[in-house]
């Protein structure tokens, strides 16, 4: 009797433990967290935001792929280079969808992801002026 007591309190940790686990989103909610911040921000057209989506897509669902693969440990460097060098090509294809102003918004976008700079962050930076970053190659230069 105590055994299958335990064994049942056992397989509640086995299933509570697996449901506590973090899961990996899927390529498609990541896209469509994305081209909301980009419509948001770029106010796309909807033929902007369908090819914009289907190359956002493509690129998650191959970093998703890379993910997998360095989990799994049969991951090599030259897949990392691949990924960067797509994920470069995907951001000049969006450029030469986007129009005039949207670029230019759409280079700030990124330069922010790139410094990891977001909402909650702003906020605080905007309380202390005394520091500011210093961004592109001046920026690695001076992490010497």
């Amino acid at each position: 009797m105590k055994t299958y007591i335990l064994l049942i309190l056992f397989g509640f940790g086995v299933v509570t433990l697996a449901n506590a686990q973090k899961k990996i989103p899927t390529a498609q909610e990541l896209t469509v967290k994305n081209i909301d911040e980009l419509n948001e921000r770029l106010v796309l057209s909807p033929t902007q935001k369908s090819v914009i989506y289907n190359y956002i897509f493509d690129m998650y669902r191959e970093q998703l792929d890379l993910v997998k693969r360095q989990q799994a440990g049969t991951s090599k460097e030259e897949d990392v280079t691949k990924f960067y060098k797509f994920q470069n090509e995907t951001n000049d294809n969006i450029k030469n969808i986007l129009k005039g102003d949207q670029i230019a918004e759409f280079d700030k976008i990124q330069e922010e992801r790139l410094n990891g700079d977001n909402k909650k962050k702003k906020g605080k930076k905007g309380k202390n002026k005394e520091e500011e970053p210093v961004t592109g190659i001046s920026g690695l230069k001076l992490q010497n």
